[in-house]
């Protein structure tokens, strides 16, 4: 703005200049010389312009100029600058307060922040217990199969002409319902349909959630209507039967593991893994590498599966801390799936639609038949 006035400034002295330059040549051709008064008007018009100049030069050396940085001045430079503290040390004063003024850098709010694509996920254990068991599809809401009660074999030998004995086998109808297990969650519209890898970074946690559900109700489901009946609701497995006396002195959960074994193989259903929570089978694990006895009975397959006594080891989150099973879990038990995990999305719910909310809603229908308990033996890990 200044810029332009001296602009318009100097083009008027000039020409007031260019006037009083006439007025001095006509005055000279007329009298043969330049009155004094033209005379002092040029100089005062040549030291204006001149002025003006010096002032245009200035204004364009500084707008090329770089930029001053003030300095700011440290906490300690504030501390000795101060006028309290010059009052204090020349005994003016008996006390020194001085508020030291701190300089935020870098709080800019125009730069855009550094924004990194994904989602950092929370905690996701694996599930790794259905994997193990048999699995199989059906259309009905409740599974219904017949099960060998009790075998009384009474084979024996019988003399040319003597009379056979008689065997008997009693059997029962079991009914299992199917259950639903499910949750839901309200994100808003705009989520939904503006930002597609967060919309579905919820989606696969809503499945996951149903499915650890289900890790945990396939081995401690209560089976009280409508809760899964687990592997470890009574009825559903063989107790060990084994108190602390019987497991020796050393390594009491190996040699424990390996009786079950002996156990179930005895009974005609050879174990085909042993399962349990991470943390026990860490204690075990630990134990066996720090004996010298044990380490041998330690081994991994090519997946990194870890095995014991030559059976894969099941860790699995849904298994209760310092509780066993071993067994033939495929014979034992079957899962039956009415549906897999449905994920559904609806902006029906409640007030959702005035609000622009959708609700998530995650369900999966399923039921655990147990239709051999002999298969598998549990109890506790450390019997008393």
């Amino acid at each position: 703005m200044e810029l332009e006035k001296i602009a318009k400034g100097l083009d008027s002295v000039e020409q007031a200049l260019k006037t009083m330059a006439e007025k001095a040549e006509g005055q000279a051709r007329e009298n043969g010389k330049v009155s004094a008064d033209t005379t002092a008007a040029l100089d005062t018009i040549g030291v204006k312009q001149l002025e003006l100049a010096d002032r245009l030069a200035q204004l364009e050396q500084k707008g090329f100029a770089p930029a001053q940085v003030v300095g700011v001045d440290s906490l300690g430079d504030q501390l000795v600058k101060a006028d309290a503290l010059k009052n204090y040390q020349s005994g003016q004063s008996t006390k020194c307060r001085v508020e030291l003024k701190n300089t935020i850098v870098g709080a800019d709010a125009t730069v855009a922040p550094d924004r990194k694509p994904g989602v950092v996920p929370g905690a996701a254990p694996m599930l790794t217990l259905e994997a193990f068991l048999n699995a199989s599809p059906t259309s009905s809401n409740a599974i219904e199969f017949t099960k060998e009660l009790a075998f009384t074999n009474n084979a024996v030998e019988v003399a040319e002409g003597g009379a056979k004995t008689e065997s008997a086998i009693t059997f029962s109808l079991v009914s299992m319902p199917v259950s639903t297990v499910a949750h839901w969650l309200k994100i808003s519209k705009q989520l939904a349909g503006d930002n597609a890898a967060l919309a579905a970074y919820v989606n696969n946690r809503m499945v996951y959630g149903v499915n650890r559900k289900v890790e945990t109700q396939l081995v401690s489901g209560t089976g009280v209507a409508p809760i899964i009946s687990g592997i470890l609701n009574a009825g559903n497995f063989t107790a060990h039967g084994y108190a602390n006396a019987d497991l020796g002195a050393t390594l009491k959960k190996v040699v424990l593991i390996r009786k079950m074994m002996a156990d179930c193989h005895n009974a005609g259903y050879p174990a085909d893994a042993v399962l349990l929570n991470p943390v026990d089978w860490a204690a075990i694990e630990i134990d066996l590498l720090t004996t010298a006895a044990g380490q041998t009975l330690l081994s991994y397959n090519d997946a990194g599966q870890p095995r014991l006594w030559g059976l894969p080891v099941i860790q699995s989150v849904g298994m209760t801390l310092d509780n066993v099973a071993v067994g033939a879990f495929r014979m034992a038990y079957t899962v039956h799936n009415r549906e897999g995990v449905v994920v559904e999305l609806s902006d029906s719910d409640s007030d959702n639609f005035t609000k622009n909310l959708v609700t998530i809603r995650a369900e999966r229908r399923l039921a655990l038949a147990t239709e051999v308990p002999a298969a598998v033996r549990a109890g506790d890990l450390t019997p008393a």
